[in-house]
């Protein structure tokens, strides 16, 4: 791909002798490094990566002897420097030494500060944050995934300080009466982005578990530890499971997980030094919900499934970024499932990341799981449901195509096949087709490169039924540009009497007649298994309401998901949603379903959240109806004997209960959360907070937001702090939600967590306008505090328009925009209009027929 924007090949790194000293009191770091480089063409440059470094001293080394370059120059829009010299090189091997100072950032990019308070006193963390392209932050290199090298790195700091990075310590010398630097092993040949260190005061524990002898250990500052022993012992299993799994051991002589208060995503899988957001690695078994056990699980499973897809066999270049993320995250579901099979998580998969890749991949805006990204700027923005979610379903359905065994060995194949080295999406199929037999990338190509996914409109006519498949867009406007794709689709009939698996639908239409011998029941897509939305008529939506004992779990979800989606772009009525859920409501016993229900509903009240009160009224009272007897069955006291997935369950019809209205469950919230304030902590139990914290907030004022902002700076756990800090949001005060604007940018909530009180707003009609007024009054300092190369920005432009639902609301988004720079978060914009317009169409179109459901139905 020419176009890309790459570093020339004329020289290849091969290691990396590195020393950082990072300066807590001019917030500057010092550096120096010297890189090993074979000459691969005669030349008579060197060009690497830099960004906001001040390069002090350089020279490159040949054949024993020292050699300045004539000429340095820097490309600020290819963030690179180049230095020239006199003659071409002799040898085909050089070094160059670099001297440089850098910015010991509060961006959490490259080589950053982190923040906290420890007895009343502000204290600083270094730490790093590399990936997509943030290495050439921290010292100048060949920022590219495929340039691997060898890493030794040296740190410089106060003794008393804790060092990590990659590999263990070689050892440490005294350099001053205060000082020391400390000297690490060297690393396998690994990609930049994964380079880690940090310099700060820590504290770890140490798994009890033991994983050969491998330490395990977690570092936070000091007094987190506590909450680190969940994450910290299944990390030892996880990694002995991937070990085994894989059938590769793991490399590294120790795995060390570290808690930084302020990180941009939720963690990173540095090879041996995996950092994390505090929320996401830390579990407090008694004032934790079990939301946050599940976070928790995947996040850590997910990180350390990494240190395999990614670290050992890496993508060749970020267009093949699923290979990395899409693995991990389907691995880190076959992990959790290993551990807790009474989670059922391939259940949750199905309503969690398969609805996810659905969501996003059906905009227009969307884009293929391979995805050609050419400048640095584009990256940070590809890190999203389709490279997650959308490729982790498409290897689910993989697996069960193939079989788990024999998926698992062609993994494992590619893994030996590639180690320490780089690989293309084609030697995946290869190692899976060597090893299963099949053809696998005549199948999975177009899944890989092409946007989108496929409704399969069903007609039926007596005991006829025939299948067709389209574009599937949200909203509903397919244009034949659009539809150009057919899509390989594993149709996974399921009858009355029996599955048929191996039925592939490779053309437009299908005939299916011979098939289904009983049309009386069937499912096109059994077990929701695969990438697309089916569409049947109206009869057949009303049977599947009666139908519920042929139907699994993934069945009930997948046709909940469907229909509900389908409504919103127009292919069926919205009545047909309502009318199947709630034939549901006294028999459907699993949460994962109750879940899908709740988020359909809420979709639509959410759709209609600028339309007349009396429809509002309506569909919350339908909502109540819905839920209530389900609710009061249950009740919503927690025993011990109580499952993980029934205290779910009790947890979210309690809290559709509240979103509802219900007298009791107000009155009950109420009384528990003035006793919770009052000291009694064992008042509100862990799994209701949020809804408990929400509804307060809902209904509260001042007195109720102070109470809550003294939660959110004490809290018991840190995951009561984000959800004390997601119910800011909640309130409807407007001097209220303003102060919370405020905080965002005066320090008082973090960076990272901006996003978390705007979520909150989302949900009332005045968040909605107040939020998007405070981004257009404040965009200038949000531009400059967030650069738009992270990804942050991005996700602060779409929390803030996509509580939208009529058009000239778009326009009124799409009119601010027009005169700004949209480098960095183009696509998140698209994305953000596409579904304010798919809001406006749908209420358009049903707002006729959910106001008839509704009163044709006494609500």
């Amino acid at each position: 791909m020419s176009e890309r924007q790459i570093l020339p090949t004329n020289v290849k790194p091969q290691h990396y002798k590195l020393t950082l000293e990072p300066l807590f009191d001019t917030f500057k770091f010092n550096g120096e490094v010297l890189i090993n480089l074979d000459v691969v063409e005669k030349s008579s440059f060197i060009t690497l990566h830099t960004l906001e470094l001040e390069l002090l001293d350089y020279h490159i080394i040949e054949n024993n002897e020292t050699i300045k370059p004539i000429d340095i120059s820097t490309n600020e829009d290819d963030q690179t420097t180049t230095f020239k010299f006199e003659n071409e090189f002799k040898t085909d091997k050089i070094q160059l030494y670099i001297k440089f100072i850098g910015e010991l950032n509060d961006k959490m990019a490259g080589f950053y500060r982190s923040t906290y308070e420890q007895d009343g006193k502000t204290k600083y963390l270094a730490t790093t944050q590399m990936e997509p392209t943030d290495c050439r932050r921290a010292f100048p290199s060949f920022d590219e995934p495929n340039l691997k090298a060898k890493f030794t790195i040296s740190l410089i700091g106060d003794k008393h300080l804790t060092f990590l990075s990659n590999m263990d310590v070689k050892n440490e010398e005294d350099i001053k009466d205060d000082k020391k630097i400390v000297h690490f092993n060297t690393t396998p040949y690994m990609s930049t982005y994964l380079v880690a260190f940090i310099v700060g005061e820590l504290t770890y524990i140490e798994s009890e578990y033991k994983f050969r002898d491998v330490p395990i250990r977690v570092y936070t500052t000091p007094g987190y530890e506590v909450d680190a022993r969940y994450s910290c012992e299944l990390a030892a299993k996880a990694l002995e499971y991937y070990e085994t799994q894989f059938d590769i051991p793991y490399p590294l002589p120790k795995m060390d997980m570290v808690g930084i208060h302020d990180f941009s995503a939720g963690a990173m899988e540095n090879w041996g030094l995996v950092t994390y957001r505090m929320v996401d690695l830390l579990f407090n078994e008694k004032n934790s919900n079990l939301s946050t056990k599940l976070r928790v699980s995947e996040v850590v499973a997910h990180e350390l499934a990494h240190q395999w897809f990614g670290n050992i066999c890496t993508m060749d270049f970020w267009d093949s970024l699923w290979l990395n993320e899409s693995f991990a995250t389907f691995m880190s579901w076959k992990c959790c499932n290993h551990f807790y099979p009474d989670w059922k998580v391939w259940e949750n998969f199905v309503g969690d990341s398969l609805q996810s890749a659905l969501s996003l991949d059906g905009l227009r805006s969307s884009h293929p799981i391979e995805v050609p990204v050419k400048r640095a700027d584009e990256i940070n923005q590809i890190f999203d449901a389709i490279s997650y979610e959308k490729g982790s379903s498409v290897l689910r359905m993989l697996a069960n195509w193939l079989g788990d065994e024999t998926f698992i060995k062609g993994v494992s194949h590619y893994l030996k096949k590639h180690s320490y080295g780089n690989a293309k999406t084609e030697a995946l199929w290869e190692s899976l087709s060597f090893v299963s037999g099949e053809d696998v990338a005549s199948i999975m190509n177009v899944w890989t490169n092409k946007v989108g996914y496929p409704i399969i409109n069903v007609e039926e006519s007596g005991k006829h039924v025939k299948i067709c498949q389209h574009r599937f867009l949200t909203t509903g406007d397919v244009k034949d540009e659009d539809d150009q794709t057919v899509y390989p689709v594993f149709l996974n009939l399921k009858t009355e009497k029996d599955q048929i698996n191996d039925t592939i639908l490779k053309e437009r239409e299908l005939d299916l007649t011979d098939l289904i011998k009983d049309p009386s029941f069937f499912k096109i897509n059994g077990d929701s298994n695969a990438v697309c939305r089916v569409n049947y008529d109206d009869e057949r939506w009303v049977k599947f309401g009666s139908q519920s004992e042929y139907l699994s779990v993934e069945d009930r979800i997948g046709l909940v998901s469907d229909v509900g989606a389908l409504s919103v772009s127009g292919y069926t009525k919205t009545s047909n949603l309502l009318s199947l859920v709630i034939k549901w409501k006294s028999t459907e016993e699993s949460f994962f379903v109750w879940d899908e229900i709740l988020t359909r509903v809420y979709n639509i009240k959410s759709a209609w959240i600028f339309e007349d009160e009396e429809i509002k009224s309506s569909l919350t009272k339908l909502l109540n109806d819905l839920v209530k007897e389900k609710c009061y069955e249950l009740g919503w006291e927690f025993k011990e004997d109580d499952s993980f997935l029934d205290q779910r369950l009790k947890a979210l019809l309690f809290a559709a209960c509240a979103e509802s209205g219900d007298e009791n469950i107000i009155s009950y919230i109420k009384e528990s959360f003035a006793k919770y304030v009052k000291g009694d902590k064992e008042s509100i139990n862990p799994n209701l907070k949020a809804c408990i914290f929400n509804t307060v907030a809902k209904t509260g004022g001042e007195k109720e937001f102070e109470e809550l902002l003294s939660i959110y700076k004490n809290p018991q756990s840190m995951d009561e702090k984000i959800i004390a800090l997601r119910s800011f949001g909640k309130f409807t005060n407007t001097d209220i939600l303003n102060k919370v604007l405020k905080f965002l940018l005066d320090g008082t909530i973090r960076l990272q967590d901006m996003y978390i009180p705007m979520q909150g707003m989302r949900s009332n009609k005045i968040g909605i306008e107040i939020l998007f007024s405070w981004l257009k009054s404040n965009w200038d300092e949000l531009f400059k505090l967030l650069p738009p190369g992270l990804s942050m920005l991005g996700s602060i432009v779409q929390v803030s328009t996509t509580g939208f639902t009529k058009m000239e609301q778009y326009k009124e988004v799409e009119e601010f925009f027009k005169t700004k720079d949209t480098k960095g978060f183009d696509k998140g914009l698209a994305q953000s209009l596409e579904i304010i317009k798919s809001k406006a169409n749908w209420i358009e179109r049903d707002g006729d027929d959910v106001s008839k459901w509704l009163k044709d139905n006494s609500y």
